[in-house]
């Protein structure tokens, strides 16, 4: 689960220096050795701030997920960003 404040955005974002809505996302992995490793290198992305944007939304600056794919589902598959979805791992690992 990530819990992402209200802030002001940066140089870089849509609209440098306005504030921006934050939100909970939550995303999940299975546990195991292929998981726990797609986990180590989603940390990294996010440390270095990869893992969400900043979109501007009718007027209004939000957090959103950015371009790395994330599984928000356990269930609905490929199509609603669940499992069962075999590729996952391998697609996100290669974006990662």
């Amino acid at each position: 689960l990530f819990k992402m404040p209200y802030s002001c955005s940066k140089v870089g974002d849509p609209r440098p220096g306005h504030p921006y809505k934050g939100g909970n996302f939550c995303a999940f992995l299975p546990d195991n050795k292929e998981g726990l490793k797609t986990a180590k290198l989603l940390k990294k992305a996010f440390d270095r701030g990869l893992t969400f944007q900043i979109k501007s939304c009718n007027g209004e600056e939000r957090v959103t997920w950015g371009l790395i794919p994330h599984k928000t589902s356990w269930d609905g598959g490929k199509a609603r960003n669940g499992y069962p979805d075999a590729q996952y791992l391998h697609e996100v690992g290669t974006v990662l």
